[in-house]
């Protein structure tokens, strides 16, 4: 039994890896003002398709739909076929709130209430 595949075979194969990836990942990276849909996202990279999206290069966000995730400085790795391979420099967590420098007491109030009227 030969495990020969053409390239006609092999391309339709990859396009519908990518169509099936697209449809199940709701990951997008953010370019500036453009958006580009992530194929997959591992500790150290991420994979977007390469015929939809032009190289990227530098300071990139990284969204799950509306929510914030990382703050990447991504370098372009090498192309797997159909998807482009990007590599962290570094990935930064988002975070709704500014970091603090201090330990909070557990037992601190929330809020100081004033005086009633």
């Amino acid at each position: 039994m030969s495990t020969y595949v053409s390239k006609e075979i092999s391309a339709e194969l990859d396009a519908a890896r990518i169509a099936t990836l697209k449809k199940a990942s709701r990951l997008r990276v953010q370019m500036g003002d453009k958006t580009y849909k992530v194929l997959r996202l591992w500790k150290d990279g991420f994979t977007v398709e390469t015929e939809s999206t032009p190289r990227l290069r530098g300071l990139v966000d990284i969204y799950d739909g509306a929510r914030h995730l990382y703050q990447c400085l991504i370098i372009a790795a090498d192309a797997e076929g159909p998807e482009m391979r990007y590599e962290f420099k570094r990935s930064t967590a988002h975070a709704d709130t500014a970091p603090l420098d201090y330990a909070r007491d557990p037992d601190a109030p929330i809020a100081l209430l004033g005086p009633a009227e």
